[in-house]
C-alpha cells in the first residue's frame, strides 16, 4: 500500500519490485532491442509557442503545445516534475476521437516555461498562472474550457477552477487528498532513491521504462525530454579542464612522442565531453516540499464544490476519503478505475484515458465524436 501512496503527490510512482512492468506493450521477443531514441513534440502536437504573461516582477513566458482548430478547449496540466510533453500521445489519440482543441501547458518551473520567481510553486500562484494564460490566449470571451490535470496538475486544476470563467468541466487523474497526504512523509525517501544524473537522454528514457515510471515506451520517448535536460555547466572544475588542454605537447618531443601526446589529449577531451553531457532533472522536487501540503489539503471539498460536471480517473483501486465517498454516493462526480496502469495513467494508457474522457464529454453534450469514429 505504501508504494501505491507515494506518488499521488508527483508525476510518477516509485520503481516497483522486480523492475520491468507486466504491461503488454512492454513484452518483447527474445533478442529484440527496445528503441529508446527520443521523439519530437511535433509528431503529436500541431504547434508550440510561448505565452507572455505580465506580472509584478516583469514578464513570464509559459510554454504551450496545441492541436485542433474547433470545439471545446482541453487545458492539460501535468504532474510534478513532468511537463506538457507527458500529454503528447494522449493528445494525438483524443484529437482522433472528438472535436476539440488541446492546450498543454508547462507549469511554472517545469519544462521550458521561464518565470521570474520559479521558487514559488504555491497552489494559489500556479492557479493564477493558469488563469492568466487563458486570458492572454482568449481575451474576455474564452471558449468553453475543460481542465484536465494529473497528480499535482490535478490539484492545480481544481484550484484553477475559479480562474477560468468559461469552465465547462473538470477531470482529475490519479490524485486523492487522503492518499496524497498519507504519502508526504515518505516522499523525500523516494526522491533520494532516484538516479541524480543520466549519461544521455536515451539513458533517462530507458530508466523511466525499466523502473516502471512510464510503462508506455512511445510516451517515454517523447515526454522524458521534458523531465530532464543537459547540464549547462561542466561537471569538472575549470582548472582541471584547462590542464587537459595545455602543456600536452612539448617542443623537444619526437614524432612518436607527439603522436602519443595527441592520442592522450583526444582521449581526455572525449572524456571531458562525456562528463559535460550529463543529463539531470529539470526540477529539484525535494526543494518544493513546503508547498506539498498546500496542493492537497482541502482538495476533496474544493473538488466537490466545483459547479461543473466532474470526472475522477484512478489507477487501480484507490482510497476515497470520507468527503469523496459521500460525494460519489450522491452522484456529484463520475469515477472510473483504469486497471493495469501506473500513476502516469495518461501516459501508460492514453487510449483508455481518451476513451473515458471522450465518452464523458459526449454524454454531457460538450462535444461530438468525430465522423467515422466508432466508440
Amino acid at each position: 500500500m505504501e508504494k501505491q501512496l507515494h506518488l499521488n503527490l508527483l508525476g510518477s510512482r516509485p520503481p516497483l519490485a522486480g523492475g520491468f512492468q507486466s504491461s503488454s506493450k512492454m513484452k518483447m521477443g527474445p533478442g529484440r532491442k527496445r528503441d529508446f531514441t527520443p521523439l519530437p513534440w511535433s509528431h503529436y502536437f500541431e504547434t508550440m509557442e510561448d505565452v507572455e504573461v505580465e506580472n509584478e516582477n516583469g514578464k513570464d513566458l509559459f510554454r504551450i503545445y496545441c492541436s485542433g482548430s474547433h470545439g471545446p478547449v482541453l487545458l492539460l496540466l501535468h504532474g510534478g516534475g513532468h511537463s506538457a510533453l507527458s500529454w503528447a500521445v494522449f493528445t494525438a489519440v483524443i484529437c482522433s476521437r472528438i472535436n476539440c482543441r488541446v492546450v498543454a501547458m508547462d507549469l511554472r518551473a517545469h519544462g521550458d516555461t521561464k518565470v521570474k520567481n520559479p521558487e514559488d510553486l504555491s497552489a494559489d500562484t500556479m492557479a493564477k498562472d493558469v488563469g492568466k494564460v487563458v486570458e492572454v490566449l482568449y481575451g474576455e470571451n474564452p471558449p468553453p474550457i475543460m481542465i484536465i490535470g494529473h497528480s499535482m496538475g490535478g490539484a492545480i486544476a481544481v484550484h484553477s477552477a475559479n480562474h477560468v470563467p468559461s469552465l465547462l468541466g473538470l477531470c482529475v487523474i490519479d490524485v486523492v487528498e487522503g492518499t496524497a497526504m498519507d504519502a508526504l512523509n515518505s516522499m523525500q525517501n523516494f526522491l533520494r532513491s532516484r538516479p541524480k544524473t543520466f549519461k544521455s537522454l536515451e539513458n533517462a528514457i530507458e530508466w523511466s521504462v525499466k523502473s516502471g515510471q512510464i510503462r508506455n515506451i512511445e510516451s517515454a520517448r517523447v515526454s522524458m525530454g521534458g523531465q530532464v535536460n543537459k547540464c549547462e555547466e561542466s561537471t569538472s572544475s575549470p582548472s582541471v579542464s584547462n590542464s587537459i588542454g595545455e602543456g600536452i605537447i612539448e617542443e623537444d618531443e619526437d614524432e612518436e612522442g607527439v603522436e602519443e601526446s595527441m592520442k592522450k589529449k583526444m582521449k581526455e577531451d572525449d572524456q571531458e565531453i562525456k562528463k559535460e553531457s550529463i543529463f539531470t532533472w529539470r526540477v529539484d522536487l525535494s526543494k518544493t516540499e513546503k508547498y506539498w501540503e498546500g496542493w492537497f489539503r482541502g482538495l476533496s471539498a474544493l473538488f466537490l464544490s466545483c459547479p461543473v460536471p466532474k470526472l475522477l480517473l484512478l489507477a487501480g483501486v484507490d482510497r476515497l476519503d470520507k468527503d469523496l465517498t459521500i460525494g460519489q454516493m450522491q452522484g456529484k462526480f463520475q469515477m472510473q478505475v483504469l486497471s493495469q496502469c501506473g500513476h502516469t495513467v495518461h501516459e501508460d494508457a492514453p487510449e483508455k484515458v481518451a476513451d473515458a474522457l471522450a465518452t464523458f464529454m459526449v454524454r454531457h453534450k460538450f462535444t461530438e465524436f468525430k465522423e467515422g469514429f466508432l466508440c
